[in-house]
């Protein structure tokens, strides 16, 4: 599978688009009124600013303290970049604090300190204490991040978590358990080879000895070799802590015997030969960004039996600190933690170990596209697995109040993990994974508009996302000049452009579209003019012989006439059982609406088809389908003509005996509204739908038109079904992004 490419004109433009920078700040309560005003600042402030003075635990009570990270830089040591300052920091921070709300749903903020002083730093956080509810430490460069982290442990009584060490220690402590489990070894029995003694090091080789480890049977080299006792050269305090004596001095004369091998240095640090000297079932672990000190195929060349994880995501047991961080701090803050400790890391270590020793869920092997077994590629569950949130921040929590750091405990432990599961934008994991599932297929996607630079922006992204190969239909010097005018110019070299004018196929595509239509009114004539000319049908036919896997199109023309002109190649009409459905996420929440594009006016039949369309698309997106046929009268009052069919579908699939649920008519609030549900208790829906059928395609297109302008909703559709082969139709008014998501949706063949 091809690799995703990243330019720097689209890191840019990614980091710009649509407002400059990756997060913003959104109010969670009314600002609307005079008195939603008072309540907010004066005068009404005043009485929880006097209850936080009297009783300062309150603070968590009234203030978002309690869900509040501050990611803090200097930009000392950015990613693998050296010293960038502290603006130059920026984006990485902000990519932290997003990372922090997708993942663990915590709020954070980041902090760029302009000093490279210990001092001035550790008083400059001290003083924001009060604010936030933990301190994330981020990119500091070794040693000063161990004298700043360690003060700030001292002064502060909130968590002070420096990732770059703890975060990469917990995830590396977590599959070393499962490494050491597999190869029926024990933590205080082997011997570890750590290489890089910097703030991840010395964080990994801590948090070990503090598992179990021995001192004795830890051995730790830097760029000067073993560290023993006695030396001098290139020492401080930090590395004198893990000297031993022995007569051991090169990484190569560490690595005999050895059981493990801990990275966090440079490419090519580790040879063949260093591998084939070690234990049997050695466990290596070569953790160096963005190249490993050795890869899986090098080490597996000398060594089938050994376990081997790195830093990448293109690579089996990825040590990933998302995994880590997130949840720690969820958990730490959902305690009011005074602290994040060794035993709420090691609490956090071991969560993380058992969780992939559990049978992966169905959603997670299919982003995957394989199956994923606890084993040697599988020791360190992905950072995508919905049970992350409720698993591991309980086990922190746990630990924390065990070990007095809680200044609030859980009482309602069970309470609290349905709290977590609940928290959490369902959304993120299914588009998560349409796009693994997408490059997983490796489909030859078909953009038919190719004189319009939002497709072929969209075309790029789809080829250096690693998806797929991008077919564009248009003119080679049009699509140059388009790209080169968008500052992607590089990309004529990857994408493939085809027309009428350059491909084989014409005689072929013009002879089946006039056995087709010739009896529809179409000579000879009309048909070499469709096929040659028209860029729809042009693009539909390549389909249609199997020259791509899938098609978008509809970003220049409206969606009636594409699929008029679709129409001549393929049966995508009500007849034949076509329809649309445009799926809307809001808030955590998905809701698919039908039909949006094919029926004009259906009857009760179609209606069924409709929603028998909209389930497949649902399952298709990992979604367990709950049907609703809604109108403006629920359950027969007000008696309405218009409402009638909706009332009679579900008469029709209860005939069929389909395996979803289904109910109606009803109207959109007891849809989609628990507690208006409840006034209904004889309904078949066990919950809210996330299927709505409306009666036409007039009060579709206002539903999701009015929902994406006003609510703010994210529209993706309308995502054509019941078509053989893959076609998707955009708007007009897509944007490059949206255009993508079609072809994704195309790729994974959802309809």
């Amino acid at each position: 599978m091809p690799k995703a490419k990243i330019t720097k004109e689209e890191a840019l433009a990614f980091h710009l688009d649509p407002t400059p920078g990756k997060w913003e700040v959104q109010a969670t309560v009314p600002m609307t009124t005079q008195r939603d005003l008072s309540l907010a600042y004066s005068p009404g402030v005043a009485v929880p600013c006097e209850a936080i003075a009297e009783a300062p635990e309150t603070a968590y009570d009234y203030t978002n303290k309690g869900n509040l990270v501050a990611v803090i830089s200097n930009g000392t040591a950015v990613l693998g970049l050296g010293n960038l300052g502290a603006l130059g920091s920026k984006p990485v921070m902000e990519g932290k604090s997003v990372l922090f709300k997708r993942f663990a749903d915590v709020n954070s903020i980041d902090i760029e300190l302009d000093t490279e002083d210990p001092d001035e730093f550790c008083r400059a956080v001290r003083l924001m204490g009060p604010t936030f509810g933990g301190i994330n430490l981020e990119d500091i460069k070794a040693p000063e991040c161990f004298i700043i982290e360690q003060r700030l442990k001292e002064e502060m009584d909130i968590p002070v978590f420096h990732d770059d060490q703890h975060g990469t220690a917990v995830i590396c402590a977590a599959g070393l358990i499962n490494a050491l489990h597999i190869s029926g070894k024990k933590i205080e029995d082997v011997k570890i080879v750590l290489n890089g003694a910097g703030a991840a090091g010395i964080a990994c080789i801590e948090l070990l000895k503090a598992m179990g480890a021995r001192h004795e049977n830890c051995i730790v080299c830097d760029t000067k070799g073993v560290i023993y006792q006695g030396r001098t050269e290139g020492m401080n305090q930090w590395k004198s802590a893990h000297a031993i004596t022995t007569d051991l001095r090169t990484l190569e004369e560490a690595m005999k015997g050895a059981d493990v091998f801990l990275g966090v240095s440079v490419k090519g640090a580790v040879t063949q030969e260093m591998v084939a000297s070690m234990a049997d079932n050695p466990v290596i672990f070569a953790m160096a960004n963005p190249d490993p000190e050795i890869t899986p195929e090098e080490a597996h060349e000398v060594r089938v039996d050994a376990i081997v994880a790195t830093g990448r995501s293109d690579y089996p047991n990825q040590v990933n600190n998302v995994l880590g961080f997130p949840y720690l701090f969820r958990g730490a803050l959902d305690i009011h933690a005074r602290a994040i400790n060794d035993e709420m890391k090691i609490a956090c270590a071991h969560a993380l170990a058992n969780l992939a020793r559990e049978d992966v869920p169905d959603e997670v092997a299919m982003a995957y596209g394989k199956s994923l077994t606890f084993g040697r590629d599988y020791i360190i569950p992905t950072p995508f697995d919905p049970r992350l949130i409720h698993r591991i921040p309980p086990a922190v929590a746990k630990a924390g109040m065990d070990t007095g750091a809680a200044r609030r405990p859980i009482i309602d432990m069970d309470a609290y993990e349905l709290s977590l599961k609940s928290r959490m934008d369902p959304t993120a994991s299914i588009l998560r994974g349409l796009n693994a599932r997408a490059r997983q297929a490796q489909s030859r996607m078909i953009f038919a508009e190719g004189d319009d630079p939002r497709v072929l922006r969209a075309a790029v992204m789809y080829q250096r996302s690693g998806f797929g190969k991008a077919l564009v239909v248009g003119r080679a010097d049009d699509v140059k000049d388009k790209l080169e005018a968008t500052g992607l110019g590089d990309a004529v070299r990857e994408i493939e452009v085809v027309n009428a004018a350059n491909t084989a196929h014409l005689e072929t595509y013009s002879n089946f579209l006039y056995e087709r239509l010739q009896r529809k009114g179409f000579d000879r004539k009309d048909i070499h003019r469709l096929a040659a000319r028209d860029r729809h049908v042009f693009s539909s036919l390549m389909l249609a012989h199997g020259h791509g896997d899938g098609l978008v199109t509809g970003a220049t023309r409206k969606s009636a006439h594409v699929i008029d002109r679709i129409n001549h190649v393929f049966d995508a009409d009500a007849a034949h059982g076509a329809a649309g459905v445009t799926a809307l996420l809001h808030k955590g929440r998905i809701v698919l609406i039908g039909d949006t594009l094919v029926h004009e006016w259906p009857d009760e039949n179609d209606l069924a088809n409709i929603a028998e369309r909209s389930a497949a698309v649902a399952r298709h997106m990992g979604l367990e389908p709950r049907v609703a046929f809604v109108s403006f009268s629920t359950f027969g009052y007000p008696v309405s003509e218009r409402a009638e069919k909706m009332h009679r579908a579900p008469a029709v699939l209860d005939q069929r005996g389909v395996d979803f649920e289904y109910e109606g008519e009803m109207t959109v609030d007891v849809a989609l509204n628990v507690d208006q549900q409840a006034a209904y208790p004889f309904s078949r829906l066990t919950g809210p739908a996330n299927i709505l059928i409306v009666p036409a395609r007039h009060s579709a297109s206002i539903s999701t038109k009015l929902m994406q302008e006003m609510g703010g909703a994210t529209v993706i559709g309308p995502i054509l079904s019941g078509v053989d082969k893959p076609i998707q139709i955009c708007s007009t008014v897509s944007t490059a992004n949206d255009i993508l998501n079609m072809a994704i949706l195309a790729s994974c063949d959802i309809g």
